[in-house]
Formats: structure tokens, C-alpha cells, sequence
């Protein structure tokens, strides 16, 4: 049986005024079927900015890693840019 990975993510967006939630709508719908968000929270950083911090889960053999829905999601025009936080092997 194929282990899962839980991997925290901080997404940055391009704009103060972003909206979150629709932001975390659009990402929903291009990670593929395999790597599913689990949980999410908008936290705020400073200054009117706040953060989509997102826990999801992806197989362990995933190719690319954590490192392929980075870069999906910073794909979208919204994201500034995405960290890897957390990295746990369940």
C-alpha cells in the first residue's frame, strides 16, 4: 500500500485585496486528482496582507514532490509565490 505525504503550504498572494477563497477555489480545481487539500486557513501577516496556508495530502512517490503543486499553483496569476513548510511522511 502506498504511503501518503501531508505537506503544509503558505501561499502568498500577488495583492493585498486578493480574495482567499476564491483563490483557494481556483486551486482546488487545478491540483490533480491526487494530491487533495485537506485543510485551509487565511492567516494574516501584516498590514492588511494575509496568507492562504494549505495542508494537503499527495501519494509518496508523487513525481516531482511537494515541489509539483508549488509550481502549479504558482502558476496562477494571483500568487506572488508558494512556501513548503512542513513535510511529513503518514
Amino acid at each position: 500500500m502506498s504511503k501518503k505525504v501531508m505537506v503544509q503550504l503558505k501561499v502568498l498572494p500577488e495583492d493585498i485585496d486578493t480574495d482567499l477563497e476564491e483563490l483557494l477555489k481556483k486551486i482546488g480545481t487545478i491540483l490533480p486528482e491526487d494530491i487533495g487539500i485537506y485543510k485551509y486557513d487565511i492567516q494574516p501577516v501584516a498590514f492588511g496582507l494575509k496568507v492562504l496556508k494549505l495542508t494537503v495530502f499527495m501519494p509518496e512517490n508523487k513525481e516531482g514532490g511537494p515541489d509539483s503543486a508549488v509550481e502549479l499553483i504558482e502558476k496562477l496569476e494571483e500568487v506572488q509565490r508558494v512556501e513548503i513548510g512542513l513535510v511529513s511522511l503518514i
